[in-house]
């Protein structure tokens, strides 16, 4: 397995040595080989960090594939620095902007004037971003696009001129996500033209109007390919992508059989508030007809429809999972998953599981509309992809929907978020849920720790199950 990781590292590496090669040289620039030979080794060496699953090469290398110099080059650094995915900056990068930042009391702050080194082009870097000396760096507002926005001006700074370098910066600027308008209504577009404009006045890059726009609608176009993903067709495709960004903010989840239920279901807490928190209008950006009309109104709309699958889909995972955390509560506090519901499955190795012994029944209550189809669906067959840490499908919250239907699962899944909170116990949520359906996941608990007694008293455990 390290040997194939380390191939595959060193396949990324040549692709984004490639790259960089012909970006810097379609835009006229110094392509040396062996400075960009470091910066490329940089780029995957970082972005293959133990804890990265969606933030990785591949995701760089797909919000690059434009065939616009300015574009690759900003893709290939916008995922640089990740603070609370890599749980803090590596030494390999730190060397590039320790002399602008430092560490009080745990967060990042801009040094102030006196400790700056005189750098133009740090300066065009902060004003892009609209930060001054002494800024403390906020993770949800820009803090890890500004440190990899400033990799990229220090490490492209011998290869291409300032201008070249603020378009790409631009870009990454631009790839902040989730920002509102301003309160005198100007947009994260419009905030950055203007920015522009001044960088453009201050630094000589001798841009005209039109120009200037294109920057944006460029780096717009970038931004809105970073998160395409919330527009795909299928919502079991942006789910596939969702699990993804699950570990990268929860690293219990890659230990397979050893998190507990209670941390699982605080992964799925924390995305389910955000899939709440998120409005369509946050995902996507537009500048004068960047993307056309028709073309930004359809992401909005599959993206609002994604939303309101994942909702639902995360509420009824919700539910089941509060039922076994309940339950677990009967042996004591932080239970493994796998000791509720059975080891995920590895190297071909047969396993009892709790989904082997639920019954299979057929829908009581007919789901109402398209989304509630397509949430049964989900849970029953499952995602478009399994993960490490988790299987596609969803057997407990299927047998749940199928039992009782969405609508009692709604009302449900509020007792159940008390439950959560500590306002309700764990034997008073489960007399509120059916008791058929409580008692069969019991029963199917028991069988799984019954094929363990089986399986140590040395008789197979397929022939228990």
């Amino acid at each position: 397995m390290a040997l194939e990781r380390d191939w595959e590292s060193g396949q990324d590496q040549e692709r984004c040595l490639e790259k960089l090669l012909w970006a810097v040289q379609q835009l006229g620039g110094d392509a040396d080989p062996s400075r960009l030979n470091k910066t490329a080794a940089l780029v995957i060496q970082t972005m293959t960090g133990p804890w990265r699953f969606f933030h990785t090469p591949e995701h760089i290398f797909e919000v690059g594939a434009s065939g616009d110099a300015i574009e690759v080059l900003a893709a290939l650094f916008h995922d640089l620095v990740y603070v609370q995915v890599d749980q803090g900056v590596s030494v390999n990068i730190s060397g590039y902007i320790s002399a602008f930042v430092k560490e009080i009391t745990g967060q990042l702050v801009i040094r102030d004037r006196t400790e700056l080194p005189n750098d133009p082009l740090f300066d065009m870097v902060a004003h892009l971003f609209g930060f001054v000396p002494e800024d403390v760096l906020k993770p949800a507002a820009g803090q890890n696009e500004f440190l990899s926005a400033l990799i990229a001006a220090k490490s492209l700074e011998h290869s291409l001129n300032a201008g070249h370098i603020a378009q790409v910066v631009a870009c990454i600027e631009a790839t902040i996500p989730f920002r509102s308008h301003s309160e005198t209504g100007l947009s994260p577009s419009d905030r950055l033209y203007a920015r522009l404009q001044e960088a453009n006045a201050k630094m000589g890059f001798g841009w005209d109007e039109e120009q200037v726009r294109y920057v944006v609608r460029r780096s717009v176009r970038l931004a809105n390919r970073d998160v395409e993903n919330f527009a795909y067709p299928s919502a079991a495709d942006f789910l596939d992508n969702t699990w993804n960004l699950l570990p990268e903010t929860n690293h219990d989840l890659t230990n397979a059989n050893s998190y507990t239920v209670s941390g699982y279901r605080t992964s799925l807490q924390k995305m389910e508030g955000f899939m709440y928190f998120l409005k369509p209008e946050l995902v996507f950006q537009t500048f004068q007809l960047e993307p056309p009309v028709e073309v930004y109104q359809q992401l909005i709309a599959r993206t609002q429809r994604n939303l309101e699958v994942a909702r639902l889909y995360l509420g009824s995972k919700l539910l089941s999972i509060a039922v076994i955390e309940a339950l677990s509560q009967r042996l004591g506090r932080d239970i493994p998953l796998a000791t509720m519901m059975g080891e995920l499955s590895s190297q071909g190795r047969s396993v009892a599981q709790l989904e082997n012994f639920l019954p299979y029944i057929t829908m009581t209550v007919t789901p109402s509309n398209d989304i509630e189809e397509d949430v049964l669906s989900l849970v029953e067959k499952g995602r478009g992809q399994s993960s490490s840490y988790d299987i596609k499908n969803s057997p407990v919250a299927t047998y749940i929907i199928k039992s009782i239907g969405f609508s009692e699962s709604r009302r449900l899944l509020v007792h159940a978020k008390d439950f959560f909170k500590g306002t309700l116990t764990a034997e008073t949520f489960l007399a509120a849920c059916d008791r058929t359906v409580v008692d069969t996941i019991t029963d199917g608990i028991l069988q799984v720790f019954e094929s363990r007694k089986v399986a140590m008293r040395g008789v197979p455990v397929e022939s228990s199950v």
